[in-house]
């Protein structure tokens, strides 16, 4: 893709053949023009933020389930969102499409300098190190916030929010030691007293901020052990609603109601139903 727009987006392909990205593109002009779709005309940017959330969560989903085909028609949904951000703000006069591709281009041309330049980098850990720096000096020319946390969107959901704020701390040497996860789990035992005594003093408060220490320090956990904290939990979720599931079809094939059994009844129901999805 180039930036004269040549290869971009409203651009043509070798030949003279109009490009796939091209085609959505018009499209969604066309849904915006007079006489296009009502629905569409009527959208704002403010409008989109659901729809772009939404969208992203199910495209991550779907590569979760490995389902490709989903995959794909998730990935499209998503393009078309920003295709329609561009679109809005073109209408406006701030920026079309061309100008997302070429910023996006732009950016990662200067954010690999070991591909595209003369820096060289040994792994990926060195390359994400070079990658905050680079950041760093853009923020500078900006005169935005300097702090390494300045990216982290405020409005992540905290799982992931607590994931991001450590590795970027980590990039700049604020981390744990490699290679040994001893300390980490020292420290989630420590945290896990923590929250028992907060408990056992009925102290809400220190409850709740003892709780929040605890997850935050599972994350750290979990990014030292190369998982993905929001993928575990989502997994873990899957698990418990298929696992429950099983709970209601077992009460209901012997005629109770869940609402009326005893705890040692539930958890003689639970155990079968985690036989059975073990033999799944």
């Amino acid at each position: 893709m180039t930036s004269n727009g040549e290869n971009g987006a409203g651009g043509k392909c070798a030949g003279g053949k109009k490009h796939y990205f091209d085609e959505i593109v018009e499209l969604i002009e066309r849904l915006r023009a007079p006489g296009g779709c009502p629905w569409d005309r009527k959208q704002t940017l403010p409008d989109l933020r659901t729809c772009i959330t939404e969208e992203a969560y199910e495209l991550a989903e779907a590569i979760s389930d490995r389902d490709m085909d989903k995959v794909r028609e998730e990935s499209g949904d998503l393009l078309l969102q920003v295709v329609f951000v561009a679109s809005l703000a073109r209408e406006h006069g701030d920026f079309g499409m061309e100008d997302v591709v070429r910023t996006i281009c732009d950016k990662l041309i200067r954010r690999h300098p070991h591909v595209f330049g003369t820096t060289e980098a040994r792994d990926s850990d060195e390359v994400l190190k070079n990658w905050e720096s680079i950041k760093q000096e853009e923020r500078r020319e900006r005169k935005e916030d300097l702090s390494v946390l300045a990216g982290v969107p405020s409005g992540l959901p905290p799982l992931l929010k607590a994931h991001r704020m450590q590795g970027k701390a980590a990039h700049v040497g604020f981390d744990w030691p490699r290679g040994d996860s001893a300390p980490l789990f020292d420290k989630l035992n420590e945290e896990a007293a923590e929250l028992r005594e907060a408990v056992v003093r009925g102290d809400a408060d220190a409850v709740e901020d003892e709780l929040g220490d605890l997850l935050f320090m599972t994350v750290n956990l979990a990014r030292h052990l190369d998982v993905n904290p929001d993928a575990a939990l989502s997994r873990a979720c899957s698990k418990f609603a298929g696992r429950f599931r099983h709970v209601e079809a077992l009460a209901a094939e012997r005629g109770v109601r869940l609402e009326n059994c005893s705890l040692e009844e539930l958890d003689a129901l639970w155990e079968s139903a985690k036989s059975r999805t073990r033999a799944i």
